[in-house]
């Protein structure tokens, strides 16, 4: 068997085929000189603008504490979901400011925030975090209201009479 084929480039070659090297894509760490990452967040009409550094897990939004910004345990929850992921929790301090939509749309946003600026940091929480689908945003927004409309599609009540 000496006319056996042992490589994959000795079987593109006999074939008549070129073989493209696939790169792989190295991701650095993006932080600033005071070691922070920053990304912005979007849900609805809500823009989050979001640091993360190494810490104790404080959150801070709007130069308030999450827990009297976001007093509703679901949104609590909602922030806390990224660092579970990535299986960091308790390890960065964030600091957010938002603004524009209500406190859900604002909670989401954040918790986007967060995951870039996490994927940011560590470019290896990014599989973990793409998987759970954090870092795409949810574009979701009101529909505007049409004419001739009660609403975005509701019509006005008929009547026959």
């Amino acid at each position: 068997m000496a006319d056996q084929i042992n490589t994959l480039e000795e079987l593109s070659a006999v074939a008549g085929v070129e073989t493209v090297a696939e790169e792989t894509v190295v991701r650095e760490p993006v932080r600033d000189e005071l070691g922070r990452s920053y990304a912005t967040g979007k849900r609805k009409d809500a823009v989050a603008r979001v640091w993360i550094k190494p810490g104790s897990g404080k959150v801070t939004v709007n130069g308030k504490d999450q827990d009297v910004y976001f007093a509703r345990p679901v949104l609590q929850l909602i922030l806390r979901q990224p660092f579970q992921v990535a299986g960091v929790e308790g390890e960065f301090d964030v600091v957010a400011t938002v603004k524009g939509g209500g406190l859900t749309g604002q909670a989401g946003a954040v918790k986007h925030g967060i995951s870039k600026a996490l994927q940011l940091y560590d470019p290896s929480l990014r599989g973990a975090l793409k998987a759970a689908g954090f870092l795409t945003r949810d574009s979701r927004v009101v529909e505007r209201k049409k004419y001739g409309k009660r609403k975005a599609r509701r019509s006005f009540q008929f009547s026959k009479r």
